[in-house]
């Protein structure tokens, strides 16, 4: 009888959790080893007097990427759990007064563009068919492919070019739309994902066809929930789940990796080692003995860095029906804003905000008559503003809870039950993120497909990576994606049938 190969996954955000899924479910004997008390990385779930508040990622965009885990192992999503669709995707706001549904229904989003400006409709049409040709090739066809080698990208630059990919994904809506509320409203995205939108690359048009695609769906229970059901299904197939277990350093033996240490003691061999870990730190600390992960770490520390967040986590004990589960707030600004979260080095006066409500979908996600939020703010990374997050922190907090209560959510601070902040220190310290960067490697067109760090180590051959810092990038479809891509390597290197999806 053939002994199954052992691999381990390094943290159990949701790059690792669909990449063990993937392992167990092709023949491998998989172990995730995550450093937190919980799983889900950037995906944490917090709990306090009755308010469930998910910690990180909020928006699902692709449900048919994660149903395709559960088909691998035999097995249906929904005896996991269940998808919630969200209509309105978004609501968008902005000071003076205006809003704007971001809806599927293309006559009602038509209807609000034609009020905006009439000419606008047409131009739009002509904008969702361009982000539908990008959507097509970048996410159906090149989303899961890994980039190991310069030709690899030599063949595809043909379509990026036919594509536009060097102009920024607001250059390209402003070609389309003239209203600068519109313009604002279909170049935001690049934001969910740690890209500058005046920067980012055209390619990241995509995320508007993706979403008129497939709609926006929310787990029944709050992200957490589908975070369960992951490792649920992962542990029900033979998985093994281990929390509390922060990995010391990946050994190496021959040119090869041969195994892990933990800081509370275990030790283990393993024919193959991917890490979902934040890629500086994966080379930085855990491979920091090796040549290959000093030289590794030099070369990334170049590399610039996407922004990071300011989140307050709050529960209220009364319930605001006229919000939505998606708002995005804008401020007074717009790149000029954009512009200071990238390169000043103190923080803006002035911010925008993206504000969740998810006990309007689920209200069991806070006591009876009461209601859970996050807020949070893009705010600069600490290689950019060198902030004692101690103690500007508290501050900003009440800055932002203002805020809201005057615009958004009368009485807040009178009816405030619970809060909490998660800020760039948290970042660093919690979930080992270079500069306490949100979202990894910033998205650029120089920073992407190869240019980012590959899915597969080039010189420690069973060295896999898989999330937000490998290809094709952040956001919930990008890392179940490079999960596509990391295990159709790691199957193809030990002989394994890989799978069509």
């Amino acid at each position: 009888m053939t002994t199954k190969k052992r691999a381990a996954v390094i943290g159990s955000g949701f790059g690792g959790l669909s990449l063990a899924i993937r392992l167990q479910a092709a023949g491998f004997d998989t172990t995730i080893l995550e450093k937190r008390d919980k799983p889900g990385g950037r995906a944490y779930v917090y709990e306090d007097q009755g308010f469930v508040f998910d910690g990180g990622p909020t928006v699902i965009t692709h449900p048919a990427a994660l149903e395709n885990l559960f088909t691998l192992a035999g097995r249906k999503m929904s005896d996991y759990v269940e998808l919630l669709p969200v209509e309105p995707m978004y609501r968008l706001c902005w000071e003076d007064g205006d809003t704007f549904d971001y809806t599927n229904d293309a006559a009602l989003l038509e209807e609000q563009i034609r009020r905006r400006n009439p000419d606008d409709v047409d131009g739009y049409r002509r904008f969702l068919e361009y982000s539908q040709a990008v959507f097509e090739k970048g996410y159906l066809e090149l989303g899961h492919l890994p980039f190991l080698n310069f030709g690899s990208m030599i063949r595809v630059a043909p379509a990026l070019f036919k594509l536009k990919a060097w102009r920024s994904v607001y250059n390209q809506v402003a070609r389309y739309v003239k209203d600068e509320h519109l313009r604002q409203a279909f170049s935001f995205h690049p934001l969910l994902v740690g890209g500058h939108p005046f920067k980012a690359s055209s390619v990241y048009t995509l995320i508007h066809a993706l979403e008129r695609e497939w709609g926006v769906w929310f787990a029944r229970g709050g992200t957490g929930a589908l975070v369960r059901g992951m490792v649920k299904l992962f542990e029900d197939i033979g998985g093994t789940l281990r929390l509390n277990s922060e990995v010391a350093r990946i050994d190496t033996e021959n040119g090869r990796i041969s195994g892990l240490k933990t800081v509370d003691g275990y030790q283990a061999n393993f024919d193959a080692v991917a890490s979902n870990a934040d890629v500086l730190h994966t080379y930085g600390k855990l491979l920091g003995h090796h040549e290959r992960g000093r030289r590794q770490q030099k070369t990334l520390e170049k590399r610039s860095w996407s922004m990071s967040l300011f989140v307050i986590y709050f529960g209220l004990k009364r319930v605001h029906p006229h919000l939505k589960h998606h708002m995005v707030l804008f401020g007074p600004r717009y790149k000029e804003l954009i512009d200071d979260i990238f390169k000043a080095p103190t923080l803006a006066d002035d911010f925008s905000l993206y504000l969740h409500a998810p006990s309007l979908t689920d209200p069991s996600l806070a006591p009876e008559g009461c209601s859970a939020y996050y807020v949070l703010s893009p705010v600069p990374h600490l290689g950019t503003a060198d902030l004692d997050w101690d103690e500007v922190g508290p501050k900003y907090c009440q800055r932002i809870l203002d805020y809201l209560e005057k615009h958004h959510i009368p009485g807040l601070n009178e009816d405030l039950v619970t809060c909490r902040t998660l800020h760039p220190f948290g970042f660093r310290d919690e979930l080992n993120s270079h500069l306490g960067s949100a979202f990894s490697v910033e998205p650029v067109l120089t920073q992407s497909a190869w240019f980012r760090p590959h899915n597969r180590d080039r010189a420690l051959p069973n060295l896999y990576l898989v999330g937000a810092g490998t290809h094709p990038g952040a956001g919930i479809p990008g890392v179940v994606g490079s999960a596509r891509a990391t295990a159709g390597l790691m199957l193809e290197d030990f002989g394994l049938p890989v799978p069509g999806f």
